[in-house]
C-alpha cells in the first residue's frame, strides 16, 4: 500500500476540509496523490482558488501539490485508503453529537473496495470507531474487516488552530491498527509526511483515549486556575501575580485562567464522561472541571455588572465593548466560543453591548450566535472587556482606553496581559 501510494499507483483520500482535514491533504499531496472531499460544495470552490475557509493556511501553502478538491462522492472511489477528518461537537445538553462521524461512515461504505485502508482522526470517546463507526461502513459496504476485506485504524489529530510552530510534521503522530499489518501500513502511511515519527499504540481503544486524555487533562487543570483565580479575587489578590511567583519553582505547571472554548478543550471531557456513564460510572473531578470553566463567561459579566453598579451606574444606560469574539487568539474559528457567554450575560442584566473583532466572519457569527459584530470602535463606554489577545489587540494601554472610555470606565481584561499597561483606569483580570 505504501509503495502504491508512494509512486501514485493509488490515492488517499482526506474526508472533511476543515481546521484537521486541509492540513493533512496539503501535506500528503506534497508526497502522494490525494483526493480531498468535503460536502460543503462552497468551501470546495474556495479551495480550488487556494483559499483556506478557515483562514489558516496561506494560498502559498496549497502550491507544488497534487490533489483534487471535490464534493463528488464518485471521486472517493478511486482512492485506496481514506482518513476521515470531521468534527464531532456536542448538542446543547453537551452530549456527543455522532451525526458527522456516522455519516462520513456511511460515504465511505458507499465506495470501500476490497484491500482499502479507513483511518479516523476525529476526536471520540474510546470504543467509538469500532463500536459505532465500523458497523456502518460494513453495513453500506457490505464488506466485513473480521473478514479481512479491509483495514480500519484510528490517529488522533493534533492540529493546533493558530499554532505555525507545532505543525503535523513535528509532532509525534499516535497511530493505531486494527491487526499488526494494519498498524504497520497506517503508522508508515503517515511517515511519509510527519518527520517526528509515529507512536504505535496498541490498539484503537488506546489511541482514542490518549487523545480525548490531552484535552481533558489541559481542561482540569485550566479549571484548577479559574477556580483560584475566582478565590483570590475574593482575596483582592492579582492571579497573574500569583502564578508570576509561583511560576518561578521548577516543577510547578504553568497553566492560566481563561475562557475555555473551541472545539477540543471545552468539548472533549463530555466525550469522555458520556462513555463513562454508559458504562456506569459517574466521573465527578473531570465534570466539576467543566462545571467551573463553562460558567467562567457568565462569571466575567457578573463582575463586570457589580463593578457599574458601585459606581452608581444605570445598567440598561450603559455601553460595552467587547473586543475579541473567536474561541482563541489570532484565529477566526468562532466554534463553542465562550466570549458568546459573557456577551449574553450582561444583556441579561439589560446592559448594551458592542462587539469587534478583527479576524472573526461577522456574517457566520450572527448567523450562528445571532450577535452582530461591528467594524469599528465607537467612544464614551462605560467599560472594555479584552476578551481574546489577538495580535491586533498587541497595543492597548492607557492612550487607546482614553480615547473609548468614559473618565470613570473599566478595563476588563481576561488574561490578565495589560496588568502593567493599564494605570488610568479601574483595572480588573480573571
Amino acid at each position: 500500500m505504501v509503495e502504491d501510494l508512494l509512486s501514485k499507483k493509488k490515492k488517499l483520500a482526506v474526508i472533511g476540509l476543515g481546521y484537521v482535514g486541509l492540513p493533512i491533504a496539503l501535506e500528503f499531496a506534497r508526497k502522494i496523490s490525494v483526493i480531498g472531499f468535503d460536502i460543503n460544495r462552497k468551501r470546495i470552490e474556495l479551495m480550488k482558488q487556494k483559499i483556506d475557509p478557515s483562514n489558516e493556511l496561506e494560498p502559498h501553502e496549497f502550491e507544488g501539490t497534487d490533489i483534487l478538491f471535490t464534493a463528488d462522492i464518485d471521486d472517493l472511489r478511486q482512492a485506496s485508503f481514506y482518513i476521515v477528518a470531521v468534527p464531532t461537537p456536542v448538542d446543547k445538553h453537551n452530549v456527543p453529537d455522532l451525526k458527522p462521524i456516522l455519516s462520513a461512515s456511511e460515504t465511505i461504505g458507499k465506495v470501500l473496495k476490497k484491500g482499502d485502508y479507513v483511518v479516523f482522526e476525529s476526536t471520540v470517546y474510546p470504543g467509538c470507531t469500532e463500536e459505532d463507526c465500523l458497523p456502518v461502513i460494513e453495513r453500506v459496504s457490505g464488506l466485513s474487516l473480521k473478514n479481512g476485506d479491509f483495514k480500519l485504524g484510528y490517529s488522533p489529530e493534533r492540529i493546533n488552530p493558530g499554532d505555525k510552530e507545532h505543525t503535523i510534521t513535528k509532532i509525534t503522530k499516535v497511530v493505531s491498527g486494527s491487526d499488526a499489518e494494519a498498524l504497520d501500513v497506517i503508522a508508515r502511511t503517515y511517515e511519509i509526511i510527519v518527520k517526528a515519527g509515529t507512536h504505535r499504540a496498541s490498539s484503537i481503544k488506546v489511541a482514542e483515549a490518549a487523545k480525548i486524555i490531552e484535552n481533558t487533562q489541559r481542561d482540569l487543570n485550566i479549571a484548577l486556575m479559574n477556580e483560584l483565580s475566582r478565590i483570590f479575587d475574593l482575596m483582592g489578590i492579582n492571579t497573574y501575580e500569583v502564578l508570576e511567583a509561583a511560576g518561578t519553582k521548577w516543577n510547578f505547571l504553568k497553566f492560566y485562567p481563561g475562557l475555555v472554548g473551541g472545539h477540543c478543550i471545552g468539548v472533549d471531557p463530555y466525550y469522555l464522561t458520556y462513555k463513562a456513564n454508559a458504562l456506569g460510572y459517574n466521573p465527578e473531578v473531570i465534570l466539576a472541571g467543566r462545571r467551573i470553566n463553562d460558567d467562567m463567561g457568565a462569571h466575567v459579566a457578573r463582575k463586570l455588572v457589580q463593578q457599574l453598579i458601585k459606581l452608581h451606574k444605570q445598567i440598561d444606560n450603559t455601553r460595552v465593548l467587547v473586543m475579541g469574539a473567536t474561541f482563541k487568539e489570532n484565529v477566526s474559528d468562532i466554534r463553542n466560543s465562550k466570549v458568546v457567554d459573557v456577551i449574553e450575560e450582561l444583556k441579561r442584566y439589560s446592559v448594551n453591548v458592542e462587539v469587534v473583532d478583527p479576524l472573526a466572519d461577522a456574517e457566520e457569527f450572527h448567523e450562528e450566535y445571532g450577535i452582530q459584530l461591528n467594524k469599528e470602535y465607537g467612544t464614551d463606554y462605560d467599560a472594555v472587556i479584552v476578551a481574546v489577545n489577538h495580535e491586533q489587540f498587541s497595543d492597548l494601554d492607557d492612550d487607546f482606553f482614553s480615547k473609548v472610555l468614559k473618565e470613570d470606565g473599566i478595563v476588563v481584561d481576561v488574561k490578565g496581559e495589560l496588568r502593567k499597561r493599564v494605570k488610568k483606569f479601574r483595572y480588573w483580570s480573571l
